[in-house]
Formats: structure tokens, sequence, C-alpha cells
């Protein structure tokens, strides 16, 4: 490491400089802002933070943090939410996050999003053990929400690239008070409400205590995608139609000794066809719910036509749920005592608990003779196809696809507690320096059961075989009593899996001006951070026996310890001007040591022109997941083609047609941390009284980015990563290590733009403030060597990377009234091409998915005593998700897409809240 430029900055920020003359206290009150150890007044800084006051919360009609971070410019438009979170598919889908959501500055990611409760750390969540879920904060019990839009590793340490929210909540309360929220859609399901309670004995200054505690319950109901006309998956004119054959009714497949054989002809067609159902012969498809004919015109491919073109599809996209059925409560309490002026100690405890009912479409089987599940010749539903088929052998067993709907949607219940413990002590010491110590403990635990949908894979094949169960149900026809019972017998339903994480943090600062300058009094803060953090991940049933299990991932329980000093300067350089130095060191012991410096300035050479900006070092520790999930040996399927062997071997098969290759996936020791280098620079402009205009540009470099690659991924990148491609003597590839891996980077820039407009004219009061963040670039590389693609405005399966994002805002009052109207904006983006383009899109198609606008509407009335009402309109225009012809197959959501869209519709809200004293 570099000792001597990290003793070197340390010298520079004053430490170890000596104490001078005590200076006199502050007229005003000091508080600590979120991005510095140092208390100060409140103004505008060097580092451009959000704040967000829990009356614009409450006026919103926000009830859920989820909401809450939609509001935020500066946050991705991702996967990172309780419908999608669950349901994206691909190497980087997490599996283990239901009920959970977090938050995503820059698009980054929820590793990378510091998320503080009170300025401290709180516990991962206990399931994929990645991030804070945002569920567990007490939304009720705070009292403003802060965004540091910068990275703040030089601070706070890991997690923090791409920025931190700090949920600050109230700290002394004296009174009780009960609020409810109920907000309805128009259109019907989605129904949310919330009820509140929040007391507070003891007032700290004149009694010299206070308790206070607050407790919250809110509900969910479920909202279905058959409950919204948009949300549909069947639009051919539009390039959106379904990509599946696996239908209620089934479609018959070919093979050798089946009922199809290898393929079939129909009369005077020479044209070998591989699969075919008798609703698409009859050309009934749509005579069953859901069903159509199989749009082969656009899903075109090498086999589509011959696989399709006589086959029925299935829109399962409008079976999946838009929001999942919640419940969920947190409370917390709080209890201080004040020892003298001087000194104060304080106990927190905070606890949540979120149920949420995950659900899922039904299986999709397609049964094989080596499977043993094939339908029988004599079984009593024995489908023949011959009078349409002349090929068709009836003597034959047949083999088919199909969406098995009789045994239900999957559906899985989630379980997710967090509990935190703090014991802490604040203060001055010596007149002139501030102090704060703490001891906390957090525990986040995860537990998801199987309740419906999810059977033994030998009984399901059983059952299939035994030909009792009808994969051929006509409208109007129901299974029989003897097959529903022989369905009911082969499923699972109990525990599967659960995961836990701990974390125990001791911390402590002191801060204060340490000596003078010829510009002022220079502060410093010098801290330190000690952490002992654990994850375990295990399943309580062999999930290889489960048919389309979740997952199959354990970890036993990891441990890491972190030991972290920082220190913290803000020096007066001129008397318009003071730089901000930080640095921090933390000892991971896991992935070793790392020092991140960072430098902010602020320059104010009048009342209404100000100049900011920073500039610093960040990194991301790798998860106890991608460090030690479960490392699996399987096999790729026969016919594997080493790209650059079978090159130098034309013909060989050792090479040019592989069988059984093995490799391995899950965790990844050798993991290193990801590191990243960025910078903002800023204007603060106040042209006229009560207008103020910020415009801040950052930008964000990120190194060895740690990704979950498929062996496929790495054989087809060979060029670009032959570490993870393992050799014999001979050269011949004799496993692929793949899973979480050190891939290349990305690159970030974008500016943040804030407006404030407010004042008073003829009794009323007014504000208008607009936060809109403008991404410039987002490139990405997916390894080392590789040209960095630009993914701005452009279709993507895990995060896409808009152009321009906005809330604006508009508050207006007078007296015991207040109004409300608030505008999401998000801007539109290039479509996924149907079929990844590999045919013409349909003359309807439009390549362009439409902003999406939203307006929020409320009025606030305080004129009865003690009692506060907010009636609500949420998407006053009713305004419908844009349209996108993404495939459901990718990202959850059937013609609109749920990162990005509210599905709710109209929504009327009603908020009451009576203080009793």
């Amino acid at each position: 490491m570099k000792v001597t430029k990290l003793a070197h900055l340390i010298a520079l920020m004053g430490v170890v400089a000596p104490a001078m003359a005590q200076q006199e206290q502050q007229p005003m009150q000091r508080v600590e802002i979120t991005g510095s150890s140092i208390k100060r007044v409140v103004k505008e800084g060097a580092l451009p933070v959000q704040t967000i006051t829990f009356d614009t919360i409450r006026k919103a009609g926000v009830t859920d943090t989820e909401q809450l971070m939609r509001l935020i410019s500066a946050n991705g438009t991702g996967a990172d939410n309780m419908t999608s979170g669950n349901n994206v598919f691909g190497a980087d889908a997490d599996r283990v996050s239901g009920g959970a959501s977090f938050a995503s500055l820059r698009g980054l990611g929820p590793n990378a999003t510091l998320v503080l409760l009170n300025g401290r750390r709180m516990g991962n969540h206990g399931g994929s053990g990645k991030a804070v879920d945002l569920n567990s904060i007490p939304l009720a019990a705070i009292s403003r929400v802060e965004i540091l839009k910068d990275g703040a590793s030089a601070i706070y340490g890991t997690d923090a690239i791409g920025g931190v929210v700090n949920f600050i909540l109230r700290t002394d309360y004296k009174g009780l008070e009960a609020s409810t929220t109920l907000n309805a859609t128009e259109a019907g399901g989605g129904m949310e409400r919330t009820y509140s309670l929040l007391g507070g004995l003891g007032d700290l200054n004149a009694d010299g205590w206070n308790v206070m505690a607050s407790v919250t319950h809110d509900v969910e109901d479920k909202l279905e995608s058959r409950q919204r006309d948009f949300a549909r998956g069947n639009q051919p004119a539009r390039g959106l139609s379904p990509d599946t054959t696996g239908t209620p009714y089934a479609n018959i497949l070919t093979g050798a000794g089946t009922a199809l054989g290898t393929g079939f002809r129909m009369p005077g067609d020479p044209t070998t066809y591989l699969q075919a159902g008798l609703l698409s012969l009859q050309g009934k498809c749509d005579t069953v719910p859901g069903m159509s004919q199989y749009a082969t015109e656009l899903w075109k491919d090498v086999t589509s036509p011959t696989r399709t073109r006589y086959s029925c599809a299935y829109d399962y996209g409008s079976d999946y749920v838009m929001a999942f059925p919640t419940e969920r409560t947190t409370a917390v309490s709080r209890g201080t005592f004040k020892i003298n002026e001087n000194h104060r100690v304080y106990a927190e405890f905070t606890g949540s608990r979120t149920e949420a009912t995950a659900e899922l479409t039904a299986l999709q089987i397609s049964t094989s003779l080596a499977n043993g599940n094939a339908y029988p010749v004599n079984g009593p539903y024995y489908q023949d196809l011959s009078q349409y088929i002349p090929t068709y052998d009836r003597t034959k067993p047949i083999i088919y696809k199909w969406r098995a709907t009789p045994w239900g949607n999957r559906t899985q219940y989630n379980v997710s507690e967090s509990y935190r413990g703090l014991l802490a002590a604040e203060g001055t010491l010596a007149g002139k320096y501030d102090y704060k110590v703490g001891l906390s403990k957090s525990i986040s635990t995860t537990q998801t059961d199987l309740v419906d949908g999810y059977g033994y894979t030998n009984r399901i094949y059983a059952a299939l075989a035994s030909g009792i169960v009808n994969p051929w149900v006509a409208p109007g026809q129901t299974q029989t009593q003897e097959a529903t019972d022989l369905i009911e017998s082969t499923k699972y339903r109990g525990a599967f899996q659960h995961g836990r994480t701990t974390m125990t943090q001791l911390d402590g600062s002191i801060s204060g001006e340490v000596f003078n300058l010829p510009a002022g009094a220079v502060s410093m803060a010098v801290g330190v951070d000690l952490r002992k953090e654990t994850y375990s991940f295990g399943q309580d049933v062999d999930a290889t026996t489960i048919l389309l299990s979740p997952g199959n991932a354990n970890l036993d329980e990891a441990t890491r310890y972190v030991r972290a000093v920082y220190a913290e300067a803000i020096v007066p350089v001129l008397k318009d001007l003071e730089v901000q130095l930080a640095i921090r060191r933390d000892n991971y012991s896991l992935v070793g040591a790392t020092t991140n410096p960072k430098i902010a300035f602020r320059y104010q050479p009048t009342q209404t022109f100000l100049l900011r900006g920073s500039a610093g070092k960040g990194f991301l520790a790798p998860s106890f997941n991608q460090l030690y999930a479960g490392r699996l040996a399987q096999e790729l399927p026969n016919g594997i083609i080493d790209q650059q062997g079978c090159a130098a071997h034309p013909g060989d098969p050792a090479y040019c047609a592989i069988e059984r290759l093995d490799y391995n996936t899950g965790g990844n020791p050798g993991l290193r941390p990801e590191t990243s280098k960025q910078g903002t620079l800023g204007i603060v402009v106040e042209p006229f009284k009560n207008f103020s205009a910020s415009v801040d540009w950052w930008a964000i470099n990120i190194k060895d980015r740690i990704l979950n690659r498929t062996p496929q991924t790495v054989l087809n990148n060979w060029q670009y990563l032959p570490q993870y491609i393992v050799r014999n003597a001979a050269g011949v590839i004799d496993h692929v290590e793949a899973g979480w891996i050190n891939a290349a980077g990305l690159k970030t820039r974008g500016v943040d733009i804030g407006l404030r407009y407010d004042g008073k004219y003829a009794g009323y009061t007014y504000a208008a403030v607009l936060d809109g963040t403008y991404l410039d670039s987002f490139k990405f590389a997916e390894f080392e060597g590789q040209p960095y693609k630009e993914q701005v405005s452009q279709f993507s399966t895990r995060d896409i990377y808009l152009r321009w994002k906005h809330t604006l805002s508009l508050t207006v009052g007078k007296g015991d009234w207040s109004g409300l109207l608030l505008q999401r904006y998000a801007s539109g983006y290039n479509d996924q091409l149907p079929n990844n383009g590999k045919g013409a899109p349909p003359p309807g198609f439009d390549p362009r998915v439409r902003h999406y606008t939203k307006h929020d509407v409320s009025l606030t009335y305080t004129g009865f005593k003690n009692t506060t009402l907010t009636f609500g309109i949420q998407n006053l225009f009713d305004t419908d998700p844009s349209f996108t012809a993404h495939n459901v197959d990718e990202v959850v959501g059937a013609g609109w897409d749920p990162r990005v869209a509210d599905p709710r519709g109209r929504a009327f809200s009603l908020n009451l809240k009576y203080k009793f004293l």
C-alpha cells in the first residue's frame, strides 16, 4: 500500500496539528450532513445532497420506500423492485430476494448504493445478502431522507460508489398520534392500506429524557395482469406475440419412437414439420383462453416455421402478478437520556417483518421417452392426429409440451425479518469537540416456503406417464377427480430455503475546529469503524428433487471482519473557498485492504453564486454470495465447439464437437473488489430572489466489475477470458470456470439539474421544485479488451439507462389548506426488436418506447383540531404504461415494463392523521 502518500495526506488534513485556542460557539445549530462526519451550520455544501421531507412523502401518497425511490431521478431504472426483481431471467437474475426492494443510485446496482439509518449502517437482506432491503425501513417514523449523489467510500467505505441514501428518523417526539392511509385503484386490484401509531414521553431539554416509539402496519393487495387491458402479450401487429408452445392444451412433439416420429409432412407439402397441435390443425387455438395460433411470421429463425406452423401459442405473460400481495410491519423505538448539556446517551431499536406471496406462471413441461413421462398408447385421453397427419403412428406413445395449469401457479411465500439494536452516546468535549460512539447489532433473516405449483419431479413424471392426467382438456372440461387427487399427491408444500445475515458494529468519531488559518478555522474529524459480518444460506429440501425449483444454492455461514479508520478536514483556503479532504482505509479479512481518498471544494464569491466539485476513489467489496456460493459441477450438452481449438484442429471432435464438457459455477473466492474513480463539478446560482438553480456534472469509472457469467458466455469470449478455460497438456478443454468473475468495467457520465422557485403572494405560499437527471453516457464492456458499448436509451434485460428522468412538484398553501401537484417523467428508449431482429418487424412495430409521464395531486386540510386530512389522486390522467414489445421471457411484464411505469392506473388516497396529545 502507498503508506507514504497516506501519511502525507493525513498530515495535510491537520491530524497531527496541535489543537489551538477554544473557538466561540456557533450561534446557529450545527448538524451532520450526509457525506461528512463534521457537524456544521446547514448550508449548500460542496457535495450534491437532495433532501425529501416526510411531509412531501405523505402528500405524494407514498406508502413504502420502493415508491419513494421512484421519486429520485438519480435512482436507476432496473429490476430492483418487488415485481420484477425475482422475474428477470439470465445469469444476473437474483432468485433469493423474494419480497425485497433495493436502491440503485446511478443504475450501478443495489450493491453500489449505501443505505444508512441515522447515518449508520444496517444489516443486508438475509436472502441475497447483497444490500439493505428498503422494506425494512420504518418509513412512518422518518423525519427526512438525504440522498448524496456522489461516491462516498472515503467517508463510509464499501457500497457507496453510486451514492448514499440516509433515512433520518425522528429522535425527540412528545405526544401521541395515529394515522391511516387508504389507497384504492379505480380499475380494481392493488389496494393499499397503512396504519401507524407514534407516541413519545418526556422533553429532552426540560426533563432531560425522552422515550418515543412508532409502529406501522401496511397491507397491499395483489394486482394481476389480467386486471389491466394494456398487459397483453399477444399483440402481433405491434411486434409482440408469445414465443412459447407450452400451452394449457398441449402441443405434440416429434421424436424417434413416438407418434409423430422424427418429423412429418402434410399432404401436398414437401416441408418436414417438427410439432403439431390438434387445435392448431383445426384453426381453433383461440377457443382456449390465452391461446392463439403461433405467430410464425414474427418469430422467424432457422427452425421456427417447421416447429410452429401447426402449433398454438400461449400468452403466459398475462398470467404474471403485477404486484405481490404483501403485509409489512415496521417498528422503531428510541430512548434518550441527557446526562448534562454536553453529553447524552440513547438506545434505539428497529424491527420489521415483511410477508410477500410471489406468484409465477404454472409449470411448463416437455415430456420425453428418456424421462419416462410420455403419454401412453392405452391412455384414456390418447390423442389421434392421423386424420390430419397420414404418418401419425397411433401405436406409439406421445411426447408433448404442456403448460401444466392443473398444478396451479408456482407460489412462494416469503418472510423477511430485520432487527437492529443500537446503544450510543454523543455530545461535546472541552466545549468544542463533537463526538459520537455506538455499538449496534443487526440481524436479517428470510424464509421461503413453496405454497403451490411445485412438486417432486419423479412423482410428476410418474403421474404424467400413468395417462390419468389429461394434457388436452377441451374448453368446458376439467380434470377428473382421480387426476386431481393424483396431481395433489405429487406436490411439495413446505419450507424451501432460508438465509441469514448479521452485522455487529462498533463505530466512533470526534470532530471539531482544531486550529485557525487566515481564512478561518479548520474543522477536523477522525473515526473508526469495526464490523463483524456473517452470512448463511441454505435449502430446507433438496431442490434437485423439485421440478423447476427456484434454485439450489447452499452457503455455510461465512464470517468476515472489517477494520476501518478515516479522517476528514474542512479547510478554509480563502475567505470564499473551502476544501474538504477525506481519506479512509478499510481492511477486509477476506479480500484485503484498500485506501480511498477524496477531495471536494466549495467556492462562493457572492451570495448568488456557488461553484463546487469533488474527486475521489471508491471500492465495492465482493459479497458473501459472490465469494462463497456453492460451486456446482455441471455438464454442458453435447456438440460444444472450442472456437480457438477447432480453428487450429478443424474437424477434430475433441475441439469441434465436444461431448459432456464440465463446468463449474457459483462463488469465486479469488474475486477482487470493484474499484472506481469519480468526480463532480457543479454550480448553484440565485439570479434573483426566491429562485435557485443547481447544475452538477458527474462521472464514474469502474474497473473489475463483478458479473455472473455462463459457461457459454465464457466460451464465446475465449479471446478475452482464457484464464477461465482450463485446458490439459494437449490443449483440450478440461473444464470451464463460470459463475462470478471480475470482468471489465463501465463509464458513466451525466448531469443533475435542480430548480427551485418559492415565495409568497396574496397570502399564499408556493414552491416549485425540479429534480432531474440527464444521462449523457453509460458505456459498458463485459470483458477486458472488448470495446465499450453505449447503453443509454437502449433496451436491456437488467437495467434501462434512460436519457432523462425528472420529478417536478408544485406546492401551494394558505391557512389551513395546502396542495401538491407532482409530475414524474421518464424518457423513451429503443425497444427490443422482435425475435432479436432475426426477422423483419411487422408494419405496425414502433422501434421506440414512448416516454412515460405520471401526474399526482393532493389536497391537505388542517382546520380541524389536532387533525390533518390529505386527499390525493395518483395518476390523475389514468395514463397507461408505454407499450413495449419485449418478450416476457426476459423481463416480467407483457406489453409494459415495471422498471419504468406504474401499472396501478388512477388511484385515490385518503390520509387521516389525528394527534391525541
